[in-house]
């Protein structure tokens, strides 16, 4: 099974739930679909066709990351943005950080490689996943992020993020990085 959403009725929460969900709460977004997307450079090839004109954009790659202690972050990054992983461990406080297997992507955030998303902490919230969010996203008016498949991308209003993260007793951890 692949990342997209003909499978989404294999995760924990599908996409159709989640974008439903999101409309409960009254937060708007604007739905793209499109091939399936796996790397920053594959969202680059379709980024044009979802541009808004004059909008402050912030487009993110994700990570799913375990330390040595078996704790497990999602770090949501501006797509360009360099990291170093040791780097990362010591800012967050913690020693050996590594990328989380599949199956613990699944488990503790609901989605598949290529889908990993802000929005999966629908299901990370619950699992104890931390949420450490790029501090640049306060520059940005929208912010564009999968769905929890990575054949869609909604666009939405950076403070309607915050409110999801609300409706889910989620506190993003901010990310100052040079």
């Amino acid at each position: 099974m692949d990342a997209s959403s003909e499978f989404q009725d294999t995760l924990p929460v599908s996409s159709d739930v989640l974008l439903a969900q999101l409309k409960d709460w009254g937060l708007g977004y604007m739905l793209h679909e499109h091939v399936p997307l796996r790397t920053v450079e594959d969202a680059k090839s379709v980024e044009a066709a979802m541009e808004v004109s004059g909008e402050e954009a912030f487009r993110v790659k994700n990570l799913y990351l375990r330390d040595k202690k078996k704790r497990n972050y999602l770090v949501t990054l501006e797509q360009d943005r360099e990291i170093d992983l040791k780097a990362l461990g010591k800012q967050l406080g913690v020693g050996g950080l590594s990328f989380g297997s599949a199956d613990r992507l699944l488990q503790n955030l609901g989605v598949r490689p290529g889908a990993v998303t802000p929005l999966a902490m629908i299901n990370g919230a619950e699992a104890g996943v931390r949420f450490f969010i790029d501090a640049a996203v306060k520059d940005a008016d929208k912010i564009y992020m999968h769905p929890l498949v990575n054949d869609r991308t909604v666009a939405m209003d950076v403070s309607a993020l915050w409110v999801f993260f609300e409706k889910l007793n989620v506190t993003p951890e901010m990310l100052e990085l040079g």
